[in-house]
């Protein structure tokens, strides 16, 4: 893996998954959805729709229904289940909230996030983190989202950041393929264990003692070499 960079200009978080224990909240969601129209919804079907927009993952599921056309009257049916799940609350992930503060205390932060405004807004502020980012980002407010690099080129103009000297955080190929897109680093902490993501240096979790102890020398521009396992 290569070192994370204390040097970095800017952090980019992403948010469900990843900040936020809401694929708890879309997976209910989806495996209701996919049970309505016959089908099971295991592992598979999840790495299908994983880090995918709504619309997106409609189309996806459109098309294993054998029911083409159907994205947008499906992405309705799933975006109304999954507020109907965030409305009972999402939690912060282990370790998110001390990563942001200590982040945020060194430079500058934001969030780059597939789901929609309102889904967005409702996770940071269940998770108790929506006062800690002055800068957010949605699927809804760009041309092309994830895994186009619209998103992280957006946050980092934002922040004034040059992309190439910015950090984003994500935990599924699709947001992998963003940051890439947009030239940043890539930390990645995955929601599923499988694949592999393409990174360029990784850990379990947020908590990581590694990732924490990174966090607090942002800022040094003295490069240090975390030493969890490469996953």
């Amino acid at each position: 893996m290569r070192p994370l960079p204390t040097d970095a200009e800017a952090v980019v978080f992403d948010c469900d998954g990843l900040l936020v224990d809401t694929e708890a909240c879309w997976t209910v969601a989806e495996t209701a959805l996919f049970a309505a129209h016959g089908h099971p919804f295991g592992p598979e079907q999840k790495a299908m729709v994983l880090g995918r927009t709504v619309e997106g993952a409609a189309e996806v599921m459109a098309d294993f229904f054998g029911r083409p056309g159907a994205g947008p009257e499906l992405a309705a049916e799933l975006l109304e289940r999954v507020r109907a799940e965030l409305a009972r609350g999402a939690a912060a992930l282990p370790g998110a909230v001390e990563l942001v503060r200590a982040c945020r205390a060194a430079v500058p932060v934001a969030v780059a996030s597939n789901s929609p405004r309102d889904l967005l807004d409702r996770a940071l502020e269940s998770a108790g983190l929506a006062g800690c980012f002055t800068h957010s980002f949605a699927a809804d407010e760009v041309p092309r989202p994830k895994p186009a690099a619209d998103l992280y080129l957006t946050a980092c103009e934002a922040l004034g950041a040059r992309p190439q000297r910015s950090v984003a955080f994500e935990d599924s190929a699709t947001g992998v393929s963003a940051a890439r897109a947009a030239g940043l680093y890539v930390a990645v902490v995955p929601s599923l264990p499988h694949p592999v993501l393409d990174h360029d240096w990784s850990a379990p979790t947020l908590a990581d003692p590694a990732l924490q102890a990174w966090a607090r020398t942002l800022g040094t521009h003295s490069p240090t070499r975390p030493t969890p396992s490469d996953r």
